[in-house]
């Protein structure tokens, strides 16, 4: 590979970005692709540098493909100048077809367009350059790092048909970090391993992981963990960041990619930002090229894993009582005087670099595990989910005809809601349920999901409704949580009357609800209400989530 460097703090914007990637897409290799719109009316841009066919519906097999994501956040614009040069050294290196004989490379240049559009100087406060960037937020508004479950944007709708069309192996989310200070131009979020399947833990922990620290020391760019502080500075140890599935590297793991965040610092120089951000692109290539047979002999085996599994885990948990330590460059954190309040402020002393062990936190044991059903059956009346579940690969069978079947629903026994509204959903957590077995009829055009396929933790992991990400939690279901129909108390006080004169056991209970509570016993709409729920009259699909489970004799 060339001794590229990059020099100055401009970034791309979005016509000359383009435009540079229709030149590379004339070289013999190089294709430009449109997949869908985006939220401000522009394309989103796919480049591939390979040797394929890509007439054909998905790429083959047989290669590694490595897919870069882009300006997700346009205020941290490393990875789109990194990219441009990294095409570049690939199409000048001589070695060319070699490469391309074992490595698909695919980009985004620029994911988040509107916000890529909506360029300024100042909405990074924390930053150093470059001069004029874009705006996190989408045309929307949306942090669209935050959208790869809920598919609020066209952006995601798009990212969606490129990931399952490539089907990449390895993942890279290009970003610029804030928090703290330290001496490290890179540091790297590597998709959480304990909620990854074996074999891409495995390789992750055991192969990949200290090969790219090792190659990227060598090239002058040493590398550690994203600094996510466990206190107030890396001194209180970090702790890995759990990227559930409405990230991009959540979203990536649960189809067994290799996914990783670079996290350029944001007090670094911009130059030495995307010189960094570039060099780990070329390692990842290297790596590719060097071990492309057991990468891809890796990701077949965690997919086969995948689509026999039975239990599945959907909920992880920080261990504070377990950690590594590592040889941390930092400087010291330090306290003076604000110069505008009477407080003591914390600032970072550059004049004092340390080289230290700090504790790293980097296990999250299941805290969650669900049993799946043979099948999901989901009503055709929740198209908007149905919609996703295909965008995501996901295989669906509509029923021929109505049909009677023994299944377990879910009834949402409490749960809790976000007072705030974050990226557009009241998101809900703390999810409790009670399981019925019910005689229910569905019909005809209802969908059989059948778990065991390719997409299956997709498919529980937005489901189940306990998960962190399920469609529950982002608010797809909430119609299934208000009751619609009520009562007149002076017309429903002769039925709850009768209720208690023909039903002794229920009386009974009723007597000991008055007397375990006073405001219960005080309450004459309260124990009309108590009396509407046990009667025929009160509907039984209130608080009934939805979707069914269906498991096989």
């Amino acid at each position: 590979m060339s001794d590229t460097k990059f020099a100055g703090n401009v970034t791309l914007t979005y016509e000359a970005c383009i435009d540079q990637y229709r030149k590379f897409s004339a070289s013999k290799f190089g294709y430009l692709k449109e997949f869908g719109s985006t939220d401000t009316g522009e394309p989103l841009h796919l480049f591939l540098l390979s040797s394929e066919d890509l007439n054909e519906k998905k790429l083959s097999k047989n290669k590694v493909t490595i897919l870069i994501n882009n300006a997700i956040h346009p205020g941290e614009p490393c990875g789109v100048d990194a990219s441009v040069m990294f095409i570049n050294t690939i199409l000048n290196d001589e070695n060319l077809e070699n490469i391309l004989s074992k490595v698909n490379i695919a980009i985004i240049p620029m994911y988040n367009i509107g916000g890529v559009l909506n360029r300024g100087c100042c909405s990074r406060a924390n930053q150093n350059g470059p001069a004029f960037y874009g705006f996190r937020g989408n045309a929307k508004n949306l942090d669209l790092n935050r959208d790869f479950i809920k598919c609020d944007s066209k952006n995601a709708e798009a990212f969606m048909s490129i990931y399952h069309y490539l089907n990449p192996h390895i993942f890279l989310d290009t970003h610029t970090s804030n928090g703290a200070d330290y001496q490290y131009v890179m540091t790297l979020i590597t998709t959480q391993p304990d909620k990854a399947t074996p074999p891409v833990r495995s390789y992750l922990n055991n192969v990949m992981v200290d090969e790219l620290y090792n190659k990227m020391e060598a090239v002058g760019y040493p590398m550690a963990p994203y600094v996510h502080a466990l206190g107030n500075t890396p001194d209180d140890g970090i702790k890995d960041y759990l990227e559930t599935p409405r990230y991009s590297t959540g979203y990536s793991t649960l189809f067994n990619a290799l996914g990783f965040v670079s996290e350029a610092h944001m007090l670094k120089p911009y130059s030495e930002r995307v010189q960094s951000t570039y060099e780990l692109m070329i390692q990842l290539l290297n790596f590719s090229e060097r071990r492309y047979d057991e990468i891809i002999e890796m990701k077949n085996r965690a997919d086969n894993f995948s689509k026999a599994l039975k239990t599945f885990e959907i909920s992880w948990k920080l261990d504070t009582s377990r950690y590594e330590e590592f040889m941390f460059k930092g400087y010291e954190a330090k306290y003076k005087k604000s110069e505008f309040s009477m407080n003591q402020r914390l600032y970072y002393d550059q004049d004092a670099p340390y080289e230290k062990l700090i504790k790293y936190y980097n296990r999250y044991p299941a805290d969650l595990r669900v049993e799946a059903p043979d099948y999901y059956i989901i009503p055709q009346a929740w198209s908007e989910v149905i919609s996703l579940l295909k965008l995501n690969g996901v295989s669906l069978t509509p029923l021929d005809h109505d049909s009677v079947m023994d299944v377990e629903f879910y009834f949402i026994e409490n749960y809790e809601t976000a007072p705030n509204p974050y990226e557009g959903h009241y998101i809900h957590s703390e999810v409790k349920l009670i399981s019925k077995k019910v005689t229910q009829n569905f019909r005809k055009g209802d969908y059989l999901i059948p778990v065991n396929q390719f997409s299956n933790r997709y498919i529980v992991e937005t489901l189940e409704p306990e998960g962190p990400d399920s469609f529950f939690a982002w608010n797809f279901f909430d119609s299934a949580l208000q009751q619609k129909e009520w009562f007149s108390t002076y017309v429903f006080e002769d039925v709850a009357a009768e209720m208690l004169k023909t039903d002794p056991e229920l009386e009974a209970e009723f007597i000991q609800k008055q007397k375990e509570s006073d405001d219960f016993l005080e309450n004459q709409w309260a124990q009309l209400y108590w009396l509407y729920k046990k009667s025929d009259n009160y509907e039984p699909s209130h608080n009934r989530y939805p979707i069914a489970r269906y498991t096989l004799n």
